[in-house]
């Protein structure tokens, strides 16, 4: 059967290209032999339940462990009725024992107990009659709530002292946050805040991503099947726009191997990964959609909205700021500071903001085209201020982040000529107090640097322009545009005072100023 890159479930070897799965976890097993229970936490599609699936059945191999998988997310419809999720916890501990345990590791019928106690008594009874010691990896362990999550913690932590003979010799709670980050209520401050009712846990431990020389590794198992060949500039480019993100390393290379170039005797280039990145952008699957549905919220907000108007962070909680590294959203980079955990991200996020604002943009004829279909700058400039003063003042209020506001109404117009058969890009970063685009349009390519006037702050013209002046520099062009949104209270209204003028930066480099 021929392989194919992975982009829905975890991976299996006879079907899927895809790296040992123990090689991101080397901690794993030396804490196991130590009857240690601990917690892996990661974003989604990294590959934790391909790992531990992997790692049960390796140990379950090996002969010395009953080791089992199971995941906890039938739990969640139960609420905060504990008896109920431990059930269906428990059944699934039942029906997963049947699939990947021999016989003679199957739990025996479990005893009754009462509500409070289900699961530890039937974990207890199992421990006593397994002629091998239990190991268990609990999966979607914080999709429970409330005091079935508290309930589920309590027991194990319980039964930790009865281990091995009398309780599994160690357990794995696995999910998207540590334990400290579980909700036990249904709004978003409802977390933990400590590792108690689990403060049995040795060691957090986290998956990272894949390497540049893991990127190729994955990529060549294609190129072996089928002779299709990755060009190193295409590895190169998957790794810059992923950072080794494991679901974005597989769908990038889906997109080029299975919609844009089938044809295996065609190698694959750097064109094709920016390619079938637009294609990811566009249509925001699963995995990138589970990203947008986080940015809403406060503990998220809070770390990204100053990082996108390239803002200093200010005073906000270290665990909010633990939370959305844990998420996989951000990372801190290696020089120091903040940074969108990959540039693929850092597209998608603007744009996923922007996207009430693009719903919300009104019919406009394409005037900035010329007839042989190049970009023309000036009629551009002139269709975007007759719009911002139209419609701006009123598109500001469907954006989601205050602070970014203008920025993401500018890029909904802006992805209006993108999607006429360009690309637009985007760079910000924390302190920095700017958001750099750039509109590519077939041969032709916009740079814009965008700043906002803030009461108590001076004319941010003078820095604009250097900084743009050093954009433009890095892109090879001589002109572009410096848009300041003037954020100031007690100002005219934006049809009043948006305007545009011409000035030069210090190295002779031509800036459209635009004042909206």
């Amino acid at each position: 059967m021929p392989r194919w890159f992975n982009t829905a479930g975890p991976c299996r070897a006879d079907h899927h290209y895809m790296l040992p799965a123990l090689r991101r976890l080397p901690e794993v097993l030396p804490l196991i032999g130590q009857e240690s229970y601990f917690v892996l936490h990661a974003p989604r599609q990294v590959g934790k339940t391909t790992a531990l699936r992997a790692l049960a059945e390796e140990l379950t191999a090996s002969g010395r462990y009953a080791a089992l998988h199971v995941s906890c997310e039938e739990g969640e419809a139960a609420g905060d009725d504990f008896a109920e999720a431990q059930r269906a916890i428990l059944s699934r501990i039942r029906r997963s024992a049947e699939i990947y345990l021999p016989a003679e590791l199957h739990p025996p019928p479990f005893p009754p107990s009462p509500d409070i106690s289900l699961l530890g008594t039937a974990l207890a009874a199992w421990a006593r009659v397994c002629p091998r010691p239990l190991v268990l990896f609990f999966d979607e362990i914080d999709a429970l709530r409330g005091q079935s999550l508290l309930n589920v913690l309590r027991q194990l932590r319980s039964g930790y002292s009865d281990r091995p003979t009398a309780f599994p010799a160690s357990v794995v709670l696995c999910g998207l946050r540590d334990v400290r980050d579980y909700k036990v209520t249904t709004d978003s401050r409802g977390h933990l805040g400590t590792s108690s009712p689990f403060n049995i846990k040795v060691e957090s431990l986290t998956l990272r991503n894949f390497t540049r020389d893991e990127v190729e590794e994955l990529y060549q198992q294609h190129t072996h099947d089928t002779g299709q060949v990755f060009l190193p500039e295409a590895i190169d480019r998957a790794f810059y726009w992923t950072q080794g993100q494991p679901w974005l390393v597989n769908a990038l290379a889906r997109q080029m191997v299975e919609k844009l170039v089938p044809d295996r005797g065609q190698a694959l280039t750097a064109a094709h990964v920016d390619a079938a990145k637009e294609i990811l952008l566009r249509r925001q699957d699963t995995h990138l959609d589970s990203l947008a549905e986080r940015l809403r919220e406060p503990r998220v907000r809070r770390i990204l909205e100053p990082l996108l108007a390239g803002l200093a962070l200010g005073e906000v909680p270290a665990d909010d700021l633990r939370f959305v590294q844990d998420l996989g959203l951000v990372r801190l980079a290696p020089a120091g500071g903040l940074e969108v955990a990959n540039p693929l991200y850092r597209e998608v996020i603007p744009r996923v903001l922007a996207n009430t604002a693009f719903a919300s943009l009104p019919p406009q004829s394409i005037t900035w085209l010329r007839a042989d279909g190049r970009l023309d700058t000036e009629r551009l400039m002139e269709a975007f201020l007759a719009f911002w003063r139209q419609h701006g003042q009123p598109l500001l209020g469907t954006a989601p982040y205050h602070e970014i506001a203008p920025h993401l109404v500018l890029m909904a117009f802006l992805h209006r000529v993108a999607n006429g058969g360009g690309t637009l890009e985007r760079e910000y970063a924390i302190g920095t107090g700017r958001m750099d685009l750039c509109l590519r349009h077939g041969p032709d390519t916009l740079a814009l640097e965008l700043k906002v006037w803030r009461d108590g702050e001076k004319d941010p013209l003078e820095d604009g322009l250097v900084q743009l002046d050093g954009y433009l520099a890095g892109l090879g062009l001589d002109s572009g545009w410096l848009v300041i949104f003037d954020r100031r209270t007690g100002q005219p209204p934006i049809a009043e005072r948006t305007r545009a003028v011409a000035a030069t930066t210090s190295t002779g480099r031509r800036v459209t100023v635009v004042r909206a």
